[in-house]
């Protein structure tokens, strides 16, 4: 079984998981409380995302996420999660040093021909496995993914 397989099978419950279930009564008499039912999903994707799919896939924790459109898709059942690279040690959102991996005159944007990396809260792009942030007159660096399969 390759991590593909393993990526797609059903798993315990883990911080990227989400878990169908009925709010509790005292739930649902608490409207900001998240639940763990609570997950962004992206409707209508007909698509299947998997190994040999035409999509950059990145190792996301314990499973594999797929780039698609600007977005990170993690098949899950019968839908598609929506994930986002989370703020770390690892992934840091701050300024950082200068990223290298391209010339000092190069842009990024949405058709910069750098995939676009949900990050935190905006968004990175990918080079040469890491996540790139323009900022002013540089791009930070906001560190590696680790990509197990390139977009096709």
């Amino acid at each position: 079984m390759d991590f593909f397989d393993r990526a797609a099978r059903p798993r315990k419950t883990t911080p990227f998981a989400c878990v169908a279930h009925e709010p509790t009564a005292k739930e649902s008499l608490m409207p900001d409380k998240e639940t763990a039912h609570d997950h962004k999903t992206h409707a209508g994707h007909d698509h299947d995302h998997g190994a040999g799919c035409g999509h950059t896939a990145i190792r996301h924790g314990d499973h594999v996420d797929y780039l698609h459109d600007g977005h990170l898709h993690h098949p899950h059942g019968d839908h598609v999660d929506e994930h986002v690279i989370e703020v770390s040690d690892t992934n840091p959102d701050g300024c950082t040093s200068a990223a290298a991996g391209h010339g000092t005159g190069h842009a990024h944007g949405p058709d910069c021909g750098h995939e676009a990396v949900p990050h935190g809260d905006h968004v990175d792009y990918l080079v040469d496995g890491r996540l790139h942030h323009p900022h002013g007159d540089h791009c930070d660096d906001h560190g590696p993914v680790e990509v197990v399969q390139t977009k096709t």
